[in-house]
């Protein structure tokens, strides 16, 4: 029988988790704040796990063979030397979410209220969970009282708001609990929903089914974490304790990145007897894409025995993986397997390739998918503008983005704003990218935080601070919530403008006020701008502090930490041991690194007599 990592190996890469916001609270003070108070936090508030809180994926540089299967080996469990240099640097472009160590302990699972990566949307995969509850006739929004009910209820009172809504002689129909529930995930509502769900449990208002006891074990793992999901399993019926739970309480491991929990969880499912399906495999490569490449050929090859064929999600997670390290030749392997699969990419796979394209400098064959994916008739194919819209942007064609956003402009969707915000931002068209920011107020009274996101993204990559900080007191004053990425924009906008030290104080006062743990990446930014300055002082203080909110694994803050010391012309004592105890390789970079800031080097020593 195939398990994963029984032995116990040490986790060398974890990956991100964030917990979510609640408000921006006081962010106008903190902005306006003196950076004086930066080391006073750091001595004080950080040694507080809920105080703070992406690179592109490390992989090998292997082939794929032409066989469905046979790719399976380009993953293999070694990387070559060479290929460990590119892919630390391609770690600067993506960001994985980590939990903290300490999070075992305290059975501290934190959920995310934002990510960036698109493997998340099929992460859970609730729609498969809930798909039987599916009513053939939607409820209308403005039909459902029991939601407009629930929504202005107090959090802690759903079950008195429900029970009221029952009492005034409405009925609760199995369609428009499924509904509602919906409605109350879209807006990250997870502790009402359970508490709905709660209510209809106790109250047995329903017979309830294993896809129902599944949507709980979502809801608890979501708002509880992991381990109180594990627990509720306990007491959920043997008959209706099947694969569908475990898998729904595995898919969540994966989202906080857990891989011990996760193969647990994974190895208890084959222990009981459940199929090797080809969702526990997504999840499976879906978490060894995020930390641990080398897995993923265990993975395929475990797919191969057991004879589970490859999804839709499946090749989407391999395309990636391959065109993240620039490695186009074997993407396109991918590619050739999935259609002889007979599985046709669809647009988000598309949009994918061609960014991959983009960014490998394939220019033609990019802009032969982008016309695949418009069609013959971009106003009949609506829901392709929003992919299309930032490709454009990055080949500079602002022609096209102009007769995309055309399309959309009189009656434009949100997700199609964000992207027109985005593509006109790449393109250095600051006005119009304002311009449409402001114009969706016109259609909608209120907009989330992402969306302001946008438009604070695009003040940041073009360094305009002073709009980027009057955006971000807006974003206070309207009561958006804070997330990871907003986060990160504002830590860029300041950084840029040479406030390191206030990028610094806002990164840890914003994160701890609003329970927020920052990306990978917003650590690596402020870590290169100390490194620069040769300030080892602050720069080795921002490296604790991310090895304490679980980054760990990761050579590229060592590389960081080195050069700052080799920017103060200050040797870094006993740096081998460090990184050997952790269990940190060093790669020809760090070994460069290594040797020119090694006080007992005598190259470097005459080297000094010659300065």
């Amino acid at each position: 029988m195939w398990a994963l990592r029984r032995a116990g190996n040490p986790l060398r890469v974890r990956a991100y988790q964030a917990l979510s916001a609640h408000g921006c609270a006081n962010l106008e003070v903190i902005l306006n704040a003196d950076a004086k108070n930066v080391e006073e936090h750091h001595e004080r508030d950080c040694q507080k796990l809920d105080c703070c809180h992406q690179p592109k994926p490390l992989v090998c540089q292997s082939s794929f063979s032409s066989g469905r299967f046979m790719w399976s080996r380009g993953f293999s469990s070694q990387a070559s030397a060479s290929s460990g240099d590119k892919q630390d640097e391609l770690e600067e472009g993506f960001s994985d979410l980590e939990v903290p160590p300490e999070a075992d302990k305290k059975d501290l699972d934190l959920t995310s209220d934002e990510s960036s990566d698109e493997d998340t949307i099929d992460a859970i995969g609730l729609s498969e969970v809930e798909a039987d509850a599916k009513p053939e006739e939607p409820i209308k929004k403005s039909q459902s009282t029991l939601l407009k009910a629930l929504l202005v209820s107090p959090r802690v009172d759903v079950a008195g708001a429900t029970k009221k809504w029952l009492n005034d002689g409405n009925t609760l129909e199995r369609s428009e609990l499924f509904y509602v529930l919906l409605s109350l995930r879209k807006r990250k509502l997870y502790t009402k929903a359970l508490q709905l769900l709660e209510y209809v449990e106790e109250s047995k208002l329903f017979d309830l089914g294993e896809r129902d006891y599944a949507s709980r074990v979502d809801l608890v793992a979501k708002v509880h974490g992991i381990y109180k999901a594990e627990k509720y399993i306990e007491n959920v019926p043997a008959s209706h304790r099947g694969e569908v739970v475990y898998r729904t309480l595995l898919a969540n491991c994966v989202a906080i990145a857990n891989v011990k929990k996760t193969e647990q969880v994974f190895n208890k499912m084959k222990d009981l007897g459940f199929p090797v399906t080809v969702f526990s495999c997504n999840q499976l490569l879906l978490l060894y894409k995020r930390v641990d490449k080398k897995k993923l050929g265990d993975v395929l090859t475990m797919m191969e025995k057991e004879n589970v064929k490859p999804s839709l999600f499946t090749y989407k997670l391999l395309v990636d993986t391959k065109g993240a390290t620039r490695d186009i030749e074997d993407m396109e392997k991918v590619i050739q397997a999935m259609q002889a699969d007979g599985i046709e990419p669809d647009l988000l796979i598309q949009a994918t390739i061609a960014r991959h394209y983009i960014f490998g400098g394939y220019r033609e064959k990019a802009e032969a998918i982008l016309e695949q994916i418009e069609g013959d008739d971009i106003n009949e194919n609506r829901s392709a503008c929003k992919f299309v819209l930032p490709l454009y942007a990055f080949l500079g064609k602002k022609a096209d983005v102009e007769r995309i956003w055309k399309v959309c402009e009189v009656n434009a969707r949100l997700d199609e704003c964000m992207s027109a915000i985005e593509a006109f931002g790449k393109l250095g068209d600051v006005e119009k990218a304002e311009e449409i920011f402001e114009n969706m107020f016109k259609t909608w009274k209120t907009l989330s935080f992402e969306y302001y996101n946008a438009m604070l993204k695009v003040y940041a990559n073009k360094k305009l601070f002073d709009k980027g900080k009057e955006l971000a007191k807006r974003m206070g004053d309207d009561g958006c919530r804070l997330g990871p990425s907003t986060l990160d924009s504002l830590v860029k906008l300041y950084s840029d403008a040479g406030e390191v030290e206030k990028a610094d104080s806002i990164l840890h006062k914003l994160s701890y006020k609003n329970k927020i743990k920052p990306l990978y990446t917003t650590y690596l930014m402020l870590l290169d701008s100390y490194s620069k300055k040769g300030d080892v002082h602050n720069a080795e203080k921002l490296f604790s502090k991310v090895r304490q909110m679980g980054y760990t694994g990761r050579i590229r803050q060592y590389q960081l930490l080195l050069e700052a010391y080799l920017n103060a012309k200050t040797p870094p004592y006993g740096f081998k041991e460090r990184m050997k105890a952790d269990d940190i390789f060093p790669n020809r970079a760090v070994a460069s690194l290594l040797a020119a800031t090694d006080p007992f080097n005598r190259k470097n020593a005459m080297s000094e007599l010659l300065d």
